[in-house]
């Protein structure tokens, strides 16, 4: 059995980001996908980990809750590797803007690393 090619489609997952739309965003992940998260809390010795899409679907929900702004800029798209800046802003005015990979599989993504950095 030949390996079929299946593109990832950055467009949905830029609306995604963009629109605030957890259940769009969570199509695009593998069952098995991980996700990593380091920021002023969880630093790169002890980062936040996510296995699998049931946490990967709770993380991306409360993030999609906040009552603030996404925007995908810079972005570098490979046929495995994606790579992007993300500008956010709170309602406060409090900025953070997260440096992002992703790594691909059939059209889903499998691994992302996010390093943000803060306001403070």
């Amino acid at each position: 059995m030949s390996e079929q090619n299946v593109s990832f489609d950055f467009e949905a997952f830029r609306r995604g980001i963009e629109q605030l739309d957890a259940e769009l965003l969570i199509n695009l992940y593998a069952d098995d996908a991980e996700l990593r998260i380091v920021n002023r809390y969880t630093t790169p010795s002890s980062p936040r980990e996510l296995h699998g899409k049931e946490q990967i679907t709770e993380y991306l929900n409360d993030v999609c809750g906040r009552a603030m702004t996404h925007r995908i800029e810079r972005e570098v798209i490979g046929d495995d590797r994606v790579a992007f800046n993300e500008a956010c802003e709170y309602t406060d005015g409090t900025r953070v803007l997260a440096a992002t990979t992703l790594e691909l599989q059939n059209g889903k993504i499998v691994q992302q690393v996010n390093v943000e950095a803060w306001d403070e």
